[in-house]
Protein backbone atom coordinates (compact mmCIF):
# COMPACT_ATOMS: atom_id res chain seq x y z
CA UNK A 1 0.00 0.00 0.00
CA UNK A 2 1.40 3.55 -0.70
CA UNK A 3 0.27 6.21 1.38
CA UNK A 4 -0.46 9.74 0.41
CA UNK A 5 2.63 11.05 1.66
CA UNK A 6 4.91 9.18 -0.58
CA UNK A 7 8.72 10.04 -1.13
CA UNK A 8 7.83 11.06 -4.39
CA UNK A 9 4.72 13.55 -3.88
CA UNK A 10 6.99 15.01 -0.74
CA UNK A 11 9.82 15.91 -2.77
CA UNK A 12 7.95 17.10 -6.05
CA UNK A 13 6.05 19.48 -3.13
CA UNK A 14 9.21 20.75 -1.93
CA UNK A 15 11.20 21.34 -5.90
CA UNK A 16 7.98 23.27 -6.28
CA UNK A 17 8.27 25.48 -3.43
CA UNK A 18 11.78 25.82 -3.90
CA UNK A 19 11.50 26.76 -7.54
CA UNK A 20 9.02 29.58 -6.52
CA UNK A 21 9.99 33.38 -7.69
CA UNK A 22 10.03 35.66 -5.35
CA UNK A 23 6.78 38.08 -4.73
CA UNK A 24 8.54 41.09 -4.58
CA UNK A 25 10.99 41.84 -7.21
CA UNK A 26 11.98 45.68 -7.34
CA UNK A 27 11.94 47.36 -10.33
CA UNK A 28 15.07 49.75 -9.79
CA UNK A 29 18.14 48.57 -8.98
CA UNK A 30 20.17 50.17 -5.84
CA UNK A 31 22.58 52.25 -7.61
CA UNK A 32 20.44 54.05 -10.07
CA UNK A 33 20.44 58.13 -9.01
CA UNK A 34 17.25 59.49 -7.56
CA UNK A 35 15.14 61.40 -9.63
CA UNK A 36 14.09 65.42 -9.29
CA UNK A 37 10.66 64.07 -7.20
CA UNK A 38 12.42 61.05 -4.89
CA UNK A 39 14.60 64.19 -3.95
CA UNK A 40 12.60 67.07 -3.05
CA UNK A 41 10.66 64.45 -0.88
CA UNK A 42 13.91 63.73 0.96
CA UNK A 43 14.54 67.54 1.44
CA UNK A 44 14.18 69.00 4.68
CA UNK A 45 11.35 70.59 5.08
CA UNK A 46 11.16 73.71 7.25
CA UNK A 47 7.22 73.80 8.32
CA UNK A 48 7.95 70.63 9.82
CA UNK A 49 10.91 71.42 11.84
CA UNK A 50 8.52 72.39 14.79
CA UNK A 51 7.34 69.36 15.42
CA UNK A 52 10.59 67.50 15.54
CA UNK A 53 11.21 68.92 19.28
CA UNK A 54 9.16 66.36 21.01
CA UNK A 55 12.34 64.15 21.62
CA UNK A 56 13.59 66.46 24.00
CA UNK A 57 10.55 66.28 26.27
CA UNK A 58 9.99 62.80 25.53
CA UNK A 59 13.28 61.68 26.92
CA UNK A 60 12.33 64.15 29.57
CA UNK A 61 9.09 62.47 30.65
CA UNK A 62 10.55 59.05 30.45
CA UNK A 63 13.51 60.10 32.90
CA UNK A 64 10.93 61.05 35.23
CA UNK A 65 8.54 58.26 34.82
CA UNK A 66 11.62 56.05 36.02
CA UNK A 67 12.34 57.87 38.92
CA UNK A 68 8.93 58.06 40.19
CA UNK A 69 9.07 54.14 39.44
CA UNK A 70 11.89 53.54 41.71
CA UNK A 71 10.47 56.14 44.04
CA UNK A 72 7.52 54.39 44.65
CA UNK A 73 9.18 50.60 44.50
CA UNK A 74 11.54 51.55 47.17
CA UNK A 75 8.50 52.88 49.17
CA UNK A 76 6.51 49.30 48.82
CA UNK A 77 9.94 47.70 50.29
CA UNK A 78 10.18 50.00 53.02
CA UNK A 79 6.43 49.38 53.92
CA UNK A 80 7.16 45.63 53.51
CA UNK A 81 9.84 46.11 56.14
CA UNK A 82 7.82 47.86 58.75
CA UNK A 83 5.08 45.76 58.41
CA UNK A 84 7.35 42.76 58.94
CA UNK A 85 9.60 44.19 62.04
CA UNK A 86 6.72 45.31 63.19
CA UNK A 87 4.79 41.73 63.43
CA UNK A 88 7.94 40.39 65.24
Amino acid sequence: MTSPLSKSTIFSSMRTHLRREPLHVPRRGYHIELGPREKALLEEDPALKKFKSYKNSVKRVSKIGDALTIIAVVGCVYQIVCVTTQNE
